[in-house]
């Protein structure tokens, strides 16, 4: 919790020399009382005390007062709150890397699963796009409500080709230069982009934009896949895609295990569509002390019979 104006928090030091004087003002006057009544004579004469029951006026105020004093001080919070237009564009690459099995049953597969994950943990009211890569990106929906629809068409997703991740960078920038609000790019490849222009050169023209990109390397260091030559080893970019992530105001996973991207997924879904803000909650404090009052007031009528 923070405060606007953390200086009224020094009122706070008056609500224990308050109680101190109260204490003070309390053992005096039964001293003074005692001192004039003779012993024999006190209990005929003195009025007898509700015991405990008269402090509750005393210590309901002085915990309003704090409270109150709180208050001033506009005391703030820190909660996530919906960003109700925000865009989103999945960057999937689709080169024939994505056929290795390192990633149960394999690299696409669990990346069209991990893509649902997203959509389902990502409001309706957020618009999602989609595009696939290999050498060339092809956008594959605008970005919508029409989550159903993105999801389809990432199904559709078939694996062949090379790798210009650059390019896929640049057609997603596209894709969000229309439009109000936060914008933010989920990039999943697995291999080292080998096609188009220039990865970090790319990733530098989405920091100007101020679109973040969120990057998952997908695959294990010892995936390989069969081709007509043989088989090849088809490592994921992890350095690379760290810079993407880094250069834009991102963040990189690094996946193996179809858990964990899934898991990756959702997790994105959410954090991309809010935003964190400060809250004043100083009516918070105010209605607490407002409560303290009332309940001290009724709490002293029903114990000594008067209200102070």
């Amino acid at each position: 919790m923070t405060f606007a104006s953390p200086l009224l928090l020094a009122g706070l030091a008056l609500v224990p020399v308050l109680l101190t004087a109260y204490v003070v003002r309390e053992r005096r006057a039964r001293r003074a009382a005692r001192a004039v009544v003779a012993a024999p004579l006190r209990a005929a004469v003195l009025p007898r005390r509700a015991g405990w029951r008269r402090h509750v006026p005393i210590a309901g105020g002085l915990g309003a007062a704090a409270l109150l004093l709180t208050a001033l001080a506009r005391p703030q919070t820190t909660v996530a709150v919906p960003v109700e237009q925000a865009r989103i564009v999945i960057a999937t690459d689709r080169s024939g890397s994505m056929e290795a099995k390192d990633v149960a049953p394999d690299r696409l597969t669990a990346a069209r699963a991990a893509a649902a994950t997203f959509l389902r943990s990502v409001p309706r009211t957020v618009r999602v796009g989609a595009l696939t890569f290999n050498q060339v990106p092809t956008v594959l929906a605008a970005p919508t409500t029409d989550h159903d629809a993105v999801g389809d068409a990432i199904n559709s997703i078939q694996a062949a080709g090379t790798t210009a991740t650059g390019d896929a960078i640049a057609s997603a920038l596209k894709m969000l230069k229309t439009g109000n609000g936060p914008a933010a790019i989920v990039l999943l490849s697995d291999g080292k982009s080998v096609r188009g222009q220039d990865v970090l050169t790319v990733a530098r023209q989405a920091k100007a934009a101020k679109v973040p990109i969120y990057t998952v390397s997908l695959g294990t260091a010892s995936g390989t896949i069969t081709t007509k030559t043989g088989t090849s080893q088809v490592p994921p970019d992890t350095a690379t895609m760290r810079q993407v992530a880094s250069i834009t105001g991102g963040k990189a996973y690094n996946i193996s295990d179809a858990r964990a991207l899934s898991a990756v997924y959702e997790q994105l879904g959410s954090k991309l569509t809010t935003k964190h803000q400060r809250q004043d909650v100083s009516s918070s404090f105010a209605g607490g002390a407002l409560l303290i009052l009332v309940l001290g007031g009724v709490a002293s009528v029903s114990l000594t019979g008067r209200l102070v």
